[in-house]
């Protein structure tokens, strides 16, 4: 799922598809997390790159007007040959050293869920840190916020 949703985000020639695309990768990499074992990282790629990333790309895409034609490529006849000889020295490359690496089988160990011991932490040993982190993050937001409402009361005057 993550290999192609990448191929999708990187082959698609439509932006939307390309964008949606992303989703499965950024998904699919998520449930990498998970069979590692590490659920804190899966929740975060979620909510942090599915969540914020993407849909932030998607209303850029949505909200922006496509300007001009397409750029015409000089050189276009070339990329296919060297794109496929490329790929051609990268996946024997990978091979060769797939069969030449030194494979060891180990035990797996018994996962333990790694957000307890993070919330743990965070409101432990790392408590004073965390809240200074969320002052200071909540001041760049009423900052920001309150930086946008000067530029639309400006904008709004000069146009009367």
């Amino acid at each position: 799922m993550t290999i192609g949703g990448a191929a999708g985000t990187a082959f698609s020639r439509n932006i939307i598809y390309s964008a949606w695309s992303l989703l499965f990768a950024f998904l699919g990499v998520a449930g990498l997390y998970v069979f590692l074992g590490a659920d804190f990282p899966a929740v975060a790629q979620v909510l942090i790159y599915v969540g914020g990333v993407l849909v932030l790309i998607l209303f850029a895409i949505m909200l922006t007007k496509q300007i001009g034609e397409d750029p015409k490529l000089t050189n276009a006849h070339l990329d296919l040959p060297a794109g496929a000889a490329l790929a051609l020295i990268t996946v024997a490359t990978l091979t060769y050293m797939a069969f030449m690496a030194p494979w060891k089988t180990v035990a797996s160990p018994s996962y333990e869920p790694t957000s307890a011991g993070l919330g743990v932490a965070f409101l432990t040993e790392y408590l004073l840190p965390f809240e200074f982190a969320s002052v200071v993050l909540l001041a760049a937001l009423v900052g920001a916020v309150v930086i946008a409402r000067k530029e639309i009361k400006e904008t709004s005057e000069t146009v009367l």
